[in-house]
């Protein structure tokens, strides 16, 4: 059941996508910063994708550890408390020392920088079931500007004050999202009385016994996974002598996935109309279509921004339509159920951050990109398997 305390006004969904914007915007800093950083902590790009891993890792650990709280506490307190620790975890990466010291920092940066998925559960608590995709459409556009954003600003900012500039940066926006959190966001009830063992061992039989929430999550899983192979790497082609550009650069490549943005609202809203399942398969196809663009003319520039487009595009329109089928399933184990989704989707993603590096090291572009391919292939039969049964 709804809180009945709780109204969904249209200013209340504006700051709940600004949270997960900014929140989420602490896991990509370092995406265009690989190359500087493997110059200046003196090691390998297969060894500084680790940074991308380390923090994809912490990222799904931290819904898996954090985010089933949202469905026995009160969720108010539990985001604020989860914004101080993602102060204090930028300040310890934009502090670091040596390159064991980036890799802890980068883990507790994506361990606290769950915010957003404390969010959506909410605003999809919320949300009436037949505007329950245009919604979470809605709140995640505040996620995929924070995606772009991240990405483009970390390279122009990382280019002109250096990498740690950033992460300064970062933990200023988040003290200031504190403070406009703590004003205006309702404090909501639990949905469940169940103890903190009860919610996290009841995750297996969730993922077991509901097929929608299996296909959601592999499928999901798989597409960020290629998302990753892409842009843990793109800074790495961009550099060689295809291209021989730079952070900068690849920053400016960030600003091509506002397809994504202004897309997810509509893509909510097809959900909405269609089916969620029949908007994943569109997704899925956009993303194959990416690879094979990739694959055939990546070393066009014209042929790269083509396929940034589609993968980004992709991606984004599969997680609003995944994150809608499942929210439609219960309100009692919502928070359970985005933590199953997002934690495999994060561990795709952490597989993907690491294939892209390993793959780019040994094959080159060509690796990239059928690792990608094998990534969404399997995307693809889950899809019309174990998702069929929806």
């Amino acid at each position: 059941m709804k809180d009945n305390s709780v109204t969904l006004s249209p200013k209340l969904v504006l700051l709940m996508a600004i949270t997960c914007g900014i929140s989420v915007a602490n896991i990509y800093y370092n995406q265009p910063l690989l190359g500087d950083l493997a110059r200046y902590f003196n090691v390998s790009t297969k060894s500084i994708g680790l940074v991308s891993t380390f923090t994809q890792v912490g990222y799904g650990l931290g819904m898996l550890a954090i985010v089933p709280l949202g469905d026995i506490k009160e969720r108010k307190s539990l985001i604020i408390k989860m914004l101080a620790f993602s102060v204090f975890s930028l300040i310890l990466l934009g502090t670091s020392m040596n390159f064991y010291w980036l890799l802890l920092a980068s883990f507790l940066v994506g361990f606290s920088s769950i915010i957003t998925q404390l969010i959506v559960p909410f605003a999809a608590e919320l949300a009436s079931p037949n505007q329950r995709g245009s919604i979470i459409g809605k709140v995640l556009s505040g996620l995929l500007i924070g995606i772009l954003l991240a990405r483009t600003v970390s390279g122009f900012i990382g280019s002109i004050f250096g990498w740690r500039s950033i992460f300064f940066i970062g933990a200023f926006l988040i003290v200031s999202l504190s403070y406009a959190l703590i004003k205006l966001l309702p404090s909501s009830l639990p949905k469940s009385n169940e103890s903190y063992i009860q919610t996290m061992l009841s995750l297996v039989d969730l993922f077991k016994s509901n097929s929608v929430i299996k296909a959601s999550s592999i499928t999901g899983a798989m597409m960020f996974g290629a998302f990753n192979v892409f842009w843990t790497t793109l800074i790495f082609f961009l550099e060689s002598p295809t291209y021989g550009l730079g952070a900068k650069e690849a920053g400016i490549f960030g600003l091509l996935g506002v397809a994504g943005v202004f897309a997810a609202p509509l893509i909510g809203k097809l959900s909405d109309k269609k089916t969620p399942r029949f908007v994943v398969g569109l997704s899925i196809l956009m993303s194959l279509i990416s690879y094979i663009i990739f694959y055939i003319f990546g070393k066009n520039i014209i042929g790269l921004i083509v396929g940034v487009i589609f993968i980004d595009l992709g991606t984004q329109s599969g997680q609003v339509s995944n994150q809608t089928r499942i929210h439609n399933i219960s309100s009692e184990a919502r928070s359970r159920y985005n933590t199953i989704f997002m934690f495999t989707y994060f561990l795709g993603g952490s597989i993907g951050s690491f294939l892209g590096t390993y793959s780019w090291n040994i094959w080159k572009w060509k690796g990239v990109c059928i690792s990608g391919l094998i990534l969404m292939v399997i995307a693809t039969i889950t899809h019309f398997t174990i998702g069929r049964k929806e």
